[in-house]
């Protein structure tokens, strides 16, 4: 079967031929339909992620249909959980805890072999393109907006770097939840999209001054932020009083300091957040059900074709997600 591996080559990500997986017990043979790339994937490529394994199946978001295993499974349209021994404390991931696309093989292949426990049945309001761009993205978001951040009605939400694959369906949860919603990005033409999405304002982080603007809205219950780095100091200026910083990557690397008075003066919270429980991939999918959320996709690109679609994502000029398929 193809399959996107990563190897030593020059070129680091491979499509390739490998063998099909077995499976017996409770292991799904799902057969891929699409699947979505996420920044990890990217990360993998030019080595900057820990523990990578060569030979490895990338990829973590996947949609398909379950043609061997379990009979209450087969011939079922599903999406799978990423998340590898989550663990049972629902407030933190485990000491063994991993994602699926490294070190276990993921869905960037024809095929993969997952356990049963690991499939839900696919959104039907959904396309297999627009389910496979849910799963760890939306995990994400989920966690960070709604079960940290708190976004709910009557709450001011800023979501930060607007067009990326968490930032949209953070956007799109903290809407649904009736929260007033803005965002930042360096485009002004991603700023009009969101806009068309309910988003009530948004501002261009590459105007130094932009928090000044953000903070004559009122400042903000929440912000979910993917970025880090010297713009902590700003959220700072423009989070409500008692208000949360919801921190799920750190893209620009860390703040060179932080304005440690105003943090304790504030009450504020800085809170970090990453993927979320499988109890929470459960609702978060319920969530998307109940609202009826499409996913943004940026472009669907044909197996064959998965380097455009990894510099595409490299370039980060998409708005939505990225997803190959099968």
């Amino acid at each position: 079967m193809k399959a996107i591996t990563i190897t030593q080559e020059s070129e680091p990500i491979q499509l390739v031929d490998i063998d099909k997986p077995k499976v017996s017990g409770d292991k799904c043979l799902v057969k891929i339909s699409a699947a979505a790339l996420n920044r990890r994937d990217q990360w993998i490529r030019e080595g900057m992620y820990p523990g990578i394994q060569f030979g490895t199946v990338l990829g973590s978001d996947g949609c398909g249909v379950v043609e061997e295993g379990p009979t209450e499974w087969k011939g079922k349209e599903v999406i799978i959980n990423p998340n590898v021994n989550w663990g049972n404390n629902p407030e933190v991931q485990s000491s063994d805890y991993s994602v699926l696309g490294m070190p276990t093989n993921g869905t960037l292949a024809e095929y993969i072999k997952v356990p049963a426990h690991r499939l839900q049945q696919k959104p039907p309001h959904l396309s297999a393109e627009e389910a496979a761009a849910l799963p760890l993205a939306g995990l994400t978001a989920f966690r960070a907006a709604i079960k940290k951040g708190g976004a709910k009605a009557k709450k001011r939400v800023l979501v930060t770097g607007a067009g990326g694959g968490v930032s949209q369906f953070a956007i799109a949860f903290a809407f649904a939840s009736g929260a007033e919603v803005y965002v930042t990005s360096g485009s002004n033409e991603k700023i009009e999209r969101v806009k068309e999405m309910g988003v009530k304002g948004g501002f261009n982080y590459k105007d130094e001054k932009w928090f000044k603007e953000a903070g004559q809205v009122g400042g903000f219950d929440a912000i979910i932020d993917s970025a880090g780095g010297n713009q902590l100091n700003n959220y700072l200026k423009i989070v409500k009083p008692a208000g949360r910083i919801v921190m799920y990557g750190s893209t620009t690397g860390h703040p060179e300091k932080v304005d440690v008075f105003r943090l304790f003066w504030s009450q504020a919270q800085i809170m970090g957040s990453t993927m979320g429980s499988d109890d929470e991939f459960v609702e978060m999918l319920e969530f998307v059900n109940k609202h009826q959320i499409k996913p943004t996709v940026d472009q669907v690109y044909k197996v064959d074709d998965y380097l455009n679609a990894f510099d595409r994502f490299k370039a980060s000029d998409h708005f939505g997600k990225i997803v190959v398929k099968f």
